[in-house]
């Protein structure tokens, strides 16, 4: 082989491997039977497995029950294949909204719906939903897209991809597929943003409107607010009876009350850090799962 063919043929492969980095990564090749959850890496179009989800029992979610039941009655009806809504869980901090979605999703699929899966979309990966819906239509599957601690901030565009996945366009939301989110703010948006909306359109009532409407594609809001000393002490025992742990209810009670004074209020979050903590001095392992 010459000398000039060595070099055209050393230039051709430059060349392609400089078009292979303009183009990116390749689409991955996606195996829903890999996990029951995964989590949307969209730079490859790819469904991250997750082997062993952070998740708890839904018998330890306790102090909610209301939103509990109406979460699984709603999850049950859309894997059976009947109509469903998407969700907006929202509230006071620490009250186990996201620990909700997952344990109802593993819950379902204990009583067999294995065609029900569940992938996390990152907060900042929202406009990329078009693309992750254009995969799962294609495919057997029933799939809960849930998005944890979504909310937008000040010329944040990101929502109106939000609620165009939503409404699903002229195309329409497919039907293997609902979205479920969890946040602090009932209507996603800082109230400031929606008050300077307010303050500087031509036309408030429709700024307003605009801002507001997306909380609107959500069929279902589950509100979760503070709970009681009585319902942080339920909370409290349930851990505490689930993982056997030895200490006398009364001692249980003031230690885990001391622990929440500390921590400046009570939630299911607070709750379970106590029992972190408490497990840990008795040497007693807590699998959440």
């Amino acid at each position: 082989m010459s000398e000039r063919i060595k070099d055209l043929i050393s230039e051709v492969r430059r060349l392609a491997d400089a078009m292979e980095r303009l183009a990116g990564p390749a689409p991955a090749d996606n195996d829903w039977e890999a996990a029951d959850c995964f989590v949307w890496a969209p730079q490859r179009r790819h469904l991250q497995p997750v082997p062993r989800p952070n998740r708890v029992a839904l018998t330890l979610i306790r102090g909610v029950d209301r939103v509990r039941d109406i979460l699984h009655e709603n999850t049950a009806r859309f894997a059976e294949g009947f109509p469903a809504n998407n969700v907006l869980l929202w509230g006071a901090r620490g009250m186990g909204k996201s620990s909700l979605v997952k344990a109802v999703h593993a819950d379902i699929r204990a009583d067999g719906f294995n065609l029900l899966k569940l992938v996390e979309v990152h907060r900042e990966d929202i406009s990329s939903l078009p693309e992750l819906l254009d995969l799962i239509k294609a495919t057997q599957y029933r799939v809960i897209v849930f998005c944890d601690d979504l909310s937008f901030d000040h010329d944040d565009t990101a929502y109106k991809s939000l609620k165009a996945a939503l409404d699903g366009g002229i195309e329409g939301r497919p039907d293997n597929v609902l979205f479920y989110a969890t946040s602090n703010r009932r209507h996603l948006l800082p109230r400031n943003m929606i008050e300077n909306e307010q303050s500087t359109a031509i036309n408030p009532s429709e700024a307003v409107e605009e801002k507001v409407s997306l909380s609107d594609r959500f069929g279902l809001w589950l509100g979760f607010h503070k709970c009681s000393q009585d319902d942080y002490l339920t909370m409290i025992d349930g851990y505490a009876e689930h993982f056997s742990l030895p200490l006398e209810r009364e001692q249980l009670h003031r230690e885990a009350l001391e622990w929440a004074t500390t921590r400046g209020g009570r939630s299911g979050r607070v709750a379970w850090q106590y029992i972190q903590d408490l497990a840990g001095r008795l040497r007693v392992q807590t699998d959440r799962d």
